[in-house]
């Protein structure tokens, strides 16, 4: 492991650890002007020990593999692991044929593209019942319609929405092989040459040059450093753009390319993407591998100028592939309610086809006797001799196609134009949601992506809203804002000029180096550090900032500016945090210019200083420490230690200056009641003694076959004891703009917001304070258990805690409950998701107001989102920006992808993607709240004007022998659902809005309409279906009994009632449309207006039937009456019922309302929570 690198060379002389002269000259005078890069020696002399010392590694594991150590030291057994031959492809997939490196995410095939996406469209019962009336009307007794008509509607639906997926999944093709056909350098015949990514397999060596992305997941074997480190960049995996560190092992850092040769066996391919186990055996030895050993696809390399390495997993194996699932197709919450309602109104037309066939056996009995002379039952020619025999083909089948004829006559009782319009209206919905610039991102210069159009109005009816930390709530950029040294606190500003801000620059040659990060200074602190009055304190204060430059894994790059003179120092590393303690020690004068894996070179105030580090210990949750051993220039060996409060001071040496670390814990909380970061600075010196010892112990840990994390960490613990308290530090997290608000305005919309993050438990609940979603009031439980008993002890303790809290009293009715906040680690969700203790889960999350969930992978971000939509009917959304985020954003209902600087993998599987998490409020609030209310109103309406019109066509069938003609023309019936009723729904759909997005973002609650499904529902669906009988009644009966007794044919009364129905339909919908403008009143009147004259062309066609009926009889006045008194009878009831509902009974949104017309609310500011932050505590206090 990383253990085994060497971090110096180290010379055969004992160490002097007694004071020493002055360092020589050459330390102090600026290095010469030639570029110093992470790769650069110095000629500087080394700290040297015993001969009798053989120091191998000092350094202590990775981040990664410090809560994994023990677990990746098992040994492997042939038949659970995977043997990759190195540079041996043939022996390597000789047992099993491991998969290839072509990749593919698009979901169709030229053979899989028709049955597939058939049967997902025909998801929708309503496809299934339009085919089968198809399939009906092609038999010759049943043909009420032309046969091509019949199929004409359904298949031009299924080709559309098949050509749109059919583009969407040729767009993914086309990524595919873009991806497959790159290319990469593979050792072949002892050269490296190019080679295409699709043709690599596992067992191969492949080379990767600087700037390039991995094409599969590969252990490391070597790299341009010759200590085997290698720096890459994680962005497209998890979203961080800062450096990670990798390594190659010593012992294939220098093996020529003919000798490359050896046996690893590792882990089959799994999903973990933070985790790897396997081990090494080349030249006779085996060596252990773990995550820092393994470089996964998508990572790009960087300030590393090549790396070599082994593939072990290719193609679909590798691990961000398999964190990347089929995209799910999703479709609306709307839309599958429709399903219900579409099986009652298929309930509702076999009640009315029955009834027909019923009533018209009995016809049929009772006129049994006079058939021969029926109209529709004989059929003589005349040309023959011998008569026909009529069409009658017995009781009891006539009355059976009678009912399939019904059927065929009252299809569209189920409107199958409903699904163009819904799909017309969410492409308006989407246009305005993609330019509006109140969902643009100016710094990443990103519009809003709408990239499903089928779930727009789910954005309406949101109730949790699952959110990744890193890159999505905040920018991952830590701001250095105070200091406590020494018991004193150095609050950068309590006594600085405002807008001093640290630039320090370093003169190196003729040029000029200066951090890229500028950090604000406090003027107290660098009189300390300039002049040197008080010995002591310029000693803790200069300990103090060399800790913060040399305790990290930082890496300095020069980054080249216009002017040749100056350079820019850029600090790359895994940690945020680590880049602003380093940056703001070089504010202060502490400026790291250079680091190897074994020394680092640091200008001290204007003298140059070399430092050596003799080991490391890296951060892990156990210990919550940080420390590193360096060697001075004067040959004395120091420990420097930073750490979590709680973890520090438990090993501080409290006998010496205790009113320091009182001091400092004052400072403390201080510090983190106003959201900051904090740790904790120690050191103190070490001698010989100690050292050997510790180097001893070190060496035996690392080389143990058992518990070697154990053992390590054990170590690691020890030397860290007896600290002499320095400080500590507070750091500002730099949440993206507007979360704290965003999460307010959510939570006030009675959206639960769930953290999942990656990060260390600490770091996740220090932002959880920062944006907001902790507060101080809120009680905390806690979950981090190792095992399954005791994860099923903790949850039923917290379901205790709950029960007590729940029935506590309150101080009055408007009081609420103490809100409680989960918070629980990816280990115990590991034991918890896999075993029966999900329920359990369920009921203390759902009963906690936030759930922060840390150290979670990706596929367990995917598990505690499928807890919620397994148990409950509440709408779910995820949102994140890593590859991480992949597997939780398509198993959410809405997968929102956060665009920008961050990675691209979310963006690609997202059904939504912004630059923002705070645009979640304009988005979810204004355009998920019109969405939601157009398009139930919409869907609603549809089914209101086509059973309307079916039911009118009932009421002439009783009146006809229920012999199923229709007084209502062919085209006039198929014009209905396409030119007399089909653009109003769709303008009121894109346009109509019931309140105004300064409303809407003033009361969040108004949300809650859409959660509580008022606009839509079973209710509103059967009011919907009673109202429409009402006014088909007014329809059919009032022209009925003012012309039955005249000579007005069953074409000519047709045309009225085709006219009534449209008027009719379209003074409902102007009836309940909440915004008029020019395109509205233009759609409405104007398809009024186009009936008269499609009725007009129509009936002065001589060919077609009805032939000038309709100018017959607009010319009598009894026409105009009964178009009045069909709209009065009609109308009437419903604006009585709508006016006595809205006043006596009104909801949230008709209160908005009338508060917006009458009470002239948007005239008030827009209703903003302010937050206390660091920022702004010190400038002006927050209301």
């Amino acid at each position: 492991m990383a253990s085994e690198r060497p971090l110096l060379d180290l010379s055969p002389r004992p160490p002097n650890l007694n004071p020493s002269p002055p360092p020589a000259p050459d330390l102090l005078k600026p290095i010469r002007s030639s570029r110093i890069s992470a790769r650069s020696r110095g000629s500087f002399d080394r700290i040297t020990f015993a001969a009798d010392v053989p120091l191998a590694a000092l350094r202590h594991g990775s981040r990664a593999d410090s809560d994994r150590a023990s677990a990746s030291q098992k040994d492997i057994s042939d038949e659970d692991a995977r043997l990759v031959y190195i540079n041996d492809v043939s022996r390597t997939n000789e047992r099993f044929e491991f998969a290839g490196n072509s990749i593919r995410t698009a979901k169709y095939s030229i053979l899989t593209f028709l049955p597939r996406n058939f049967f997902e469209q025909f998801h929708r019962l309503a496809y299934i019942y339009f085919l089968v009336i198809a399939i009906l009307n092609q038999l010759p007794q049943l043909a009420v319609f032309g046969r091509g008509a019949s199929i004409l509607p359904l298949t031009f639906v299924l080709l559309v929405t098949a050509m749109k997926d059919a583009y969407e999944d040729w767009r993914r093709h086309r990524s595919d092989r873009i991806e497959n056909n790159r290319t990469a350098l593979s050792l072949a015949d002892g050269d490296f040459r190019p080679k295409r990514w699709k043709h690599i397999r596992v067992g191969e060596i492949i080379k990767v040059l600087s700037n390039e992305t991995l094409p599969c997941d590969i252990v490391l074997l070597s790299t341009s450093d010759h200590t085997g480190v290698a720096y890459v960049q994680t962005i497209n995996l998890d979203g961080e753009s800062n450096l990670k560190t990798r390594y190659a092992k010593q012992e294939t850092l220098h093996m020529e390319k003919k000798d490359l040769s050896g046996l690893i066996r590792c882990e089959n391919p799994n999903r973990n993407i933070y985790g790897f186990n396997g081990n090494m055996e080349v030249d006779g030895k085996r060596v252990s591998l773990g995550p820092s050993n393994i470089i996964l696809r998508g990572c790009e390399l960087k300030n590393t100028s090549w790396a070599v390495g082994i593939v072990v997993y290719a193609g679909r194996e590798t691990k961000v592939m398999l964190n990347s699932s089929g995209a799910p197709s999703k479709r609306s919450r709307l839309e599958i309610h429709m399903n219900r309602e579409t099986l009652l109104l298929s309930g509702l037309l076999v009640i009315l086809c029955t009834v027909v066939a019923v009533l018209a056996g009995i016809w049929l009995g009772v006129h049994k006797n006079e058939l021969q002379l029926a109209q529709f039952f004989r059929k003589k020619d005349y040309s023959n001799k011998e008569e026909d025999n009529y069409n009658y083909y017995g009781m009891g089948m006539e009355v059976f196609i009678r009912f399939l004829m019904s059927v065929i006559v009252f299809q569209i009782m189920i409107p199958i134009s409903l699904y163009i319009s819904m799909e017309l209206v969410r492409l308006g919905q989407a246009y305005f949601m993609i330019h509006d610039s109140s969902l643009y991102d100016e710094a990443s210069h990103s519009a809003f992506q709408c990239r499903a159009l089928n779930i727009n109005e789910d954005l309406g009816q949101i109730k949790y809203v699952f959110s990744d930390k890193t890159g999505t709530l905040t920018e991952n950029k830590m701001e250095f804002r105070c200091a406590s040294i020494g018991g004193t606190d150095f609050s950068n500003g309590k006594s600085s000029v405002p807008g001093d801000w640290g630039v320090y620059s370093v003169v190196v040659g003729d040029q000029y180096w200066s951090p890229k990060m500028t950090v604000k200074t406090d003027s107290e602190l660098l009189k300390l550090l300039r002049n040197r009055s008080d010995a002591e304190e310029w000693r803790r204060a200069s300990n103090f900032f060399l800790a913060l430059s040399a305790c990290n894994t930082i890496v300095p790059l020069i980054l080249d500016t216009p002017d040749p003179m100056q350079k820019l120092i850029d600090y790359q590393g895994e940690s945020p945090d680590e880049q602003a303690l380093v940056y703001a020690a070089a504010a202060y004068g502490f400026v790291l210019i250079e680091r190897t894996s074994g020394h680092i070179i640091i200008d001290v105030l204007g003298d140059r200083q070399r430092f050596d580090i003799l080991g490391l210990h890296e951060f892990d949750s156990d210990r919550k420490r940080m420390s590193v051993i360096v060697g001075f220039p004067d040959k004395s060996v120091k420990i420097f230690v930073k750490g979590a409060d709680s973890s520090m001071l438990s090993v501080a040496e409290r006998t010496l200056n205790l009113s320091i670390i009182e001091a400092t814990e004052s400072h403390l909380h201080a510090y983190s009641s106003l959201g900051l970061r904090t740790l904790v600075i120690g050191m103190r010196e070490m001698n010989v003694e100690e050292f050997e010892e510790w180097h001893s112990s070190y060496d035996k840990a690392s080389t143990a076959l058992l518990g070697r994390g154990g053992l390590l960490k054990a170590v690691a613990a020890n030397i860290e004891s007896n600290l002499r308290i320095l400080g500590a530090s507070g750091i500002e997290d730099k949440l993206q703009e507007g979360v704290p608000q965003a999460i307010e305005s959510l939570r006030q919309a009675g959206i639960k917001v769930w953290v999942l993050t990656g990060d260390k438990q600490e770091t996740a609940i220090s932002i959880g304070y920062s944006c907001k979603l902790l507060t101080g009031e809120m009680n905390q439980i806690i979950i981090n258990s190792n095992s399954m008993e005791s994860c099923k002890k903790s949850l039923e303790e917290a379901l205790v805690t709950i029960t007590k809290l729940s029935l506590m009293p309150t101080e009055s009715e408007n009081t609420s409950r103490i809100p409680l906040a989960l918070i629980i680690d990816g280990k115990s969700l590991l034991y918890i998701l896999e075993k029966d203790l999900e329920e359990e889960l369920f009921k203390v999350a759902t009963s906690c107001h936030v759930v922060l969930c840390c150290r979670v992978a990706p596929l367990q971000k995917a598990g505690i989102v499928a807890l919620i939509k397994k148990r409950t009917d509440d709408m779910t959304l995820a949102i994140g920006d890593g590859a991480n985020d992949v597997a939780m954003i398509q198993m959410a209902d809405v997968g929102i992808g956060i665009s920008g600087q961050e990675g691209r993998q979310a963006v690609m599987a997202s059904d939504f993607a912004m630059g923002q998490f705070r645009f979640l409020v304009p988005l979810l609030l204004v355009h998920g709240h019109w969405n939601y209310q157009r398009m139930a109103y919409m869907i609603l309406y549809n089914f209101y004007r086509n059973s309307i019109f079916v039911f009118v066509l009932f009421w002439y069938v009783l009146y006809t022998a229920f012999s199923l003609t229709t007084a209502v023309t062919e085209w006039s019936s198929v014009l209905y659902s396409v030119i007399y009723t089909a653009l109003p729904t769709i303008v009121v759909g894109i346009l109509d809005k019931d309140l105004s997005r300064k409303t809407l973002l003033k009361y969040p609650q108004l949300y809650g309409s859409g959660q509580r499904e008022e606009r839509y529902n079973l209710r509103l669906f059967i009011f919907t279906m009673m109202d429409s009988v009402w006014q088909s009644l007014a329809i059919f009966f009032i022209p009925y009994l003012a012309y039955r007794h005249s000579t007005v044919d069953g074409s000519t009364i047709g045309d009225l009632w085709t006219l009534a129905v449209v008027i009719m339909v379209n003074i409902h919908l102007g009836m309940d449309v909440l915004r008029w403008n020019w395109i509205t009143h233009l759609s409405v009147w104007g398809c009024i207006v186009a009936t008269f004259i499609c009725l007009i062309i129509i009936d002065a066609l001589p060919m077609l039937p009805g032939f000038w009926a309709i100018f017959h009889i607009m010319s009598t006045w009894a026409f105009w009456f009964c178009l009045a008194a069909i709209l009065v009878a009609g109308m009437v009831p419903r604006f009585v019922m709508k006016a006595f509902t809205e006043f006596f009974f009104p909801n949230d949104i008709q209160i908005a309302r009338e508060l917006e017309k009458f009470g002239r609310i948007n005239d008030a500011r827009n209703s903003e929570v302010a937050m206390s932050t660091f920022s702004s505590g010190q400038n002006h206090s927050s209301l």
